[in-house]
């Protein structure tokens, strides 16, 4: 079988507190480690998508209005979907590795990274259909 779960890949999470969310694949383990002994990945998704943004909005509206809320995750393949969009995400890979969900406080800090990184995607206008909200 073709292994097409890579870095970069866009997929929706299908079980857990993060249902219907859309995530990217940061790092994958298609054989397994020895604490998790089946097909997992580490993935960086938006937990709270940025909301709708009009003309007349102020400044400071529209900054509220634009924020991301991300998550790291570790989730098992058979929890995936994976979808045909793909992402670049090089600073989300060296803040997000298998160490940072040891200490709490690593964790966070992998989260801040990766809400500069998604954040300044959206404000960019780059990957929309990321940065929108499923409807289901």
């Amino acid at each position: 079988m073709a292994k097409f779960l890579r870095g970069g890949k866009v997929v929706i999470i299908l079980q857990g507190r993060y249902a219907g969310k859309k995530a990217v694949i940061v790092k994958n383990y298609d054989e397994g480690t020895k604490e998790r002994p089946y097909p997992h990945a580490i993935v960086a998704g938006i937990e709270r998508y940025p909301l709708k943004v009009s003309k007349s909005m102020n400044k400071t509206k529209v900054a509220a209005r634009s924020h991301v809320k991300p998550f790291i995750k570790v989730v098992n393949y058979a929890h995936l979907m994976p979808t045909r969009y793909s992402l670049e995400l090089e600073e989300i890979k060296s803040a997000v590795q298998s160490e940072t969900f040891q200490e709490p406080t690593q964790r966070a800090a992998a989260k801040k990274v990766v809400r500069s990184s998604l954040q300044k995607r959206y404000l960019a206008g780059k990957n929309k259909w990321f940065f929108t909200k499923l409807r289901f």
